[in-house]
């Protein structure tokens, strides 16, 4: 038998070295780090020819985040992040069948998430044999035959589990649910059950529709956009030109965040060095330094100052909305003691900031996961939407909700059925495009379907795309859980932890990037994708594959389709030989598709129906938009307890980690470090670098991670921070939002010490 490989990323060799944190964001570092990202992984004609066509009408889609392009683009439209996606993908180092050869699993193990990352593409299907330590080339044919004969072999449908990425495109997910769910099961988790699916329980249960209510050009007409629990200088780059714009227009900005961000404070347009403008931009004019698991507390203090100057759209409250009596006197019994304990600020500070708001003729409300990751997500959202929508800020010029999704295609992968739990109404248009019977019972999310794998209920587990076993909660629980599945499968470009934590069995499928030519029987092809605020658009890649035996999403959802079923449900193969098939079939299958192959391909795509946007009307079973009541979360914790939550480096993009620089945070070369409070540190007699072990608490459990770094930042009191996927193994599987199930990520009760004989290893 093979030894057991590393779960957990292993402890970072390289010294921590610690520089001022920056005040302002992007400008020309931000445009020496692209450069120098795509000249050492790309080289120069490469660099070139790429990043002039990322976001371009006739390019593809950047893989780094989901924020829209605007209609009028630059030459260059893309940011510091973008640069580096599209570098890591287009690189030139291969991860071979030779390269598998030198590397055992266990070597590979050994290995950072930033090495493994920087090993080059995948070139080549290979399979891992149970109890080999190596994995070996296989063909494309022998590993469908492998991957179809386990499938049918399942004592059931849900027995089989397959997963997805938000990088996949709209036709891949599209074919990749409808032949799940002609296999028979709704067991289609994905990367939304770990991020945004406390938004989309919250808007539909308050709106009717989950998702965001703005455009892109309603940054332009908005008197206040609040940033809350997002962090865009890294996360979101492209964000900050739409919000310097809106400043430009007269926006003020308020900033809700535990930590100090430098894309918040203030922000430099790379390209403005080309015009010769030199001017940088303040950004945010209130920020407010919320405790974690504070914004509850907040958003209610504000509630009550609107109320109090009276900020109140009656009109909008009668005709368009129910339970605006019971949430208001709800607010009203909320006393100003605990909602400033809570939140962690003064109230002269959320005076100012209600004040703003009260006086605001368009409100945007943006979140991320700072608010979605905690176990109040969907109710601490909903207290969002209460407070726009006192104002009837839904539905007009400037204003609306705007949750900024992470993932370049995660919407659009929900949109068009990805989705363990959809609507009978869903599945009933599904059903009639696709001509066949669908399963209605609902399947697993992420966090069950680590339970039923835990179990030994799942005999395949599938993903299309992602880096499951970093990005998931609980890290070493996970590691065992997929241990129990005969068989793990996943359709990858780059090497990462996934392939190395598997299955009895496992199989990696190679797949075309982003960037890369597609080219079926009928031609080129091209995919679609939806951005975060429901834009349709074309996206093609203009690069030659980096190996002739890389194929496409489609063409593998397709083959593997056919070979499980046959033709008994969908001619796979003819579908995949050109993509408007796929789309033709997609038009007759889904709400707000139809047409789907002419509208698409006009010059900026076609925006997705969204009543509360368009017309003030709302999907919910009456009609009306709803207000809702819910009391305030107990954040509490012991005496010598801290609360941490998990963040990005800038220097990576989900768990894909481009290099070891968190330049906006001084942090540089190292990531297992802790970011604490000042005072609290000399509280403890710690100093800088001070190196602490780090055990979570939850329900009478204990996890534990040692050998951190402390380094002092400003943050609340009490709360600390550090980096996903390294503090992932301190997150409970059982410790998620309510309604939604997401991982509490950002809610993680701990305690610090450095003495190792108390420390329990579980490693």
């Amino acid at each position: 038998m093979r030894e057991a490989p590393r779960a957990r990323t292993p402890d970072d060799e390289a010294p921590l070295a610690l520089k001022k944190p920056k005040k302002k964001a992007a400008g020309i570092p931000a445009i020496t780090s692209s450069a120098m990202h795509g000249l050492t992984k790309m080289g120069v004609r490469k660099t070139v020819k790429t990043l002039r066509m990322v976001n371009q009408k006739e390019g593809f889609d950047c893989p780094g985040c989901a924020w829209p392009d605007p209609e009028h683009r630059t030459a260059f439209e893309f940011c510091e992040n973008g640069a580096k996606a599209v570098a890591d993908e287009a690189m030139k180092a291969k991860v071979n069948p030779r390269f598998f050869e030198e590397h055992s699993v266990q070597m590979l193990s050994a290995m950072s998430d930033h090495e493994l990352n920087s090993m080059g593409r995948l070139s080549h299907p290979v399979i891992l044999e149970e109890g080999s330590s190596h994995y070996a080339e296989i063909s494309w044919e022998d590993a469908f035959a492998r991957i179809a004969n386990h499938l049918k072999a399942a004592p059931s449908p849900d027995n089989a589990v397959f997963y997805t990425s938000g990088r996949t495109s709209n036709e891949a997910a599209f074919l990749y649910q409808a032949f799940v769910r002609a296999y028979g099961t709704n067991n289609l988790p994905d990367c939304s059950n770990m991020c945004h699916e406390s938004s989309g329980k919250a808007l539909g249960q308050t709106i009717g529709i989950g998702k965001g209510t703005v455009s892109l050009e309603d940054f332009n007409h908005a008197d206040v956009i609040m940033v809350i629990g997002q962090n865009p200088g890294t996360n979101h780059p492209r964000m900050l030109t739409a919000l310097r714009d809106a400043k430009e227009c007269g926006a003020k900005i308020i900033h809700v965040n535990p930590l100090y961000e430098a894309g918040l404070n203030r922000f430099k347009h790379p390209q403005e060095y080309m015009k010769g403008r030199m001017k940088t931009t303040t950004l945010a004019d209130i920020h407010l330094p919320v405790r974690i698991g504070g914004d509850a507390a907040l958003i209610r203090g504000l509630i009550k100052i609107q109320d109090a100057l009276g900020a109140v759209n009656t009109d909008f409250i009668d005709s368009k909305s129910l339970g605006y009596d019971a949430m208001i006197e709800n607010a009203r019994a909320t006393d100003w003691p605990t909602i400033i304990a809570d939140s962690g600020l003064t109230r002269a500070e959320i005076q100012e900031a209600g004040e703003l708001l009260a006086n605001s003729k368009a409100t945007i409300a943006c979140w991320a996961m700072g608010l979605t990751q905690h176990r109040n997500g969907v109710a601490v959202i909903q207290e969002v939407v209460n407070l726009l929508l006192m104002n009837g800020h839904i539905g007009k010029p400037g204003a609306g909700l705007c949750p900024v999704r992470g993932h370049s295609n995660v919407q659009g992968d929900r949109t068009v059925g990805i989705w363990e739990a959809p609507t009978e109404a869903f599945l009933e248009r599904m059903q009639d495009g696709l001509g066949f019977e669908l399963p209605t019972a609902h399947g697993y999310d992420v966090v069950n379907a680590i339970h039923a794998m835990r179990n030994g209920d799942v005999n395949v587990f599938f993903c299309m795309g992602g880096n499951f076993v970093s990005a998931t909660p609980d890290t070493d629980e996970v590691a065992r859980a997929i241990g129990n599945v005969d068989l793990t499968v996943q359709v990858s470009t780059k090497l990462n932890r996934s392939h190395l934590i598997t299955g009895k069995t496992a199989i990696i499928l190679p797949c075309l990037g982003r960037t890369e030519l597609d080219v079926q029987a009928s031609g080129e092809q091209f995919v679609t994708v939806e951005n975060s605020m429901g834009q349709v658009h074309r996206s093609r890649g203009g690069l030659a594959p980096c190996s002739p035996a890389l194929r496409s999403e489609s063409w593998i959802v397709a083959y593997l389709a056919d070979q499980t079923l046959g033709n008994k449900h969908l001619n796979w193969l003819e579908l995949v030989n050109d993509y408007d098939a796929i789309r033709d079939l997609m038009a007759i299958s889904l709400a707000g598709f139809e047409d789907y192959n002419k509208r698409v391909r006009q010059p900026h795509g076609f925006a997705l129906p969204n009543p509360p946007r368009d017309s003030q009307s709302f999907s919910t079973p009456s009609k009306k938009a709803h207000f809702t009541t819910h009391s305030l979360p107990d954040i509490a914790v012991k005496e010598g307890q801290y609360v941490l939550m998990t963040l990005r480096s800038h220097d990576q993009y989900n768990t894909t980690i481009y290099g070891l620089h968190d330049r906006y945070r001084g942090v540089h070369g190292h990531r297992r470090v802790l970011f604490m409070n000042a005072q609290d540190m000399v509280e403890r007699g710690w100093k800088t670098r001070q190196q602490v072990n780090i055990t979570s608490h939850f329900q009478g459990e204990e996890r534990h991670a040692r050998d951190w770094l402390v380094v002092p930042y400003e943050i609340p009191r009490g709360n600390l921070a550090a980096y996903f996927p390294e503090a992932n193994c301190l997150v409970p599987l059982d410790s998620t939002a309510d309604f939604s199930n997401t991982p509490t990520s950002k809610w993680i009760v701990c305690t610090l010490s450095t003495d190792e004989s108390s420390l329990r290893e579980e490693e």
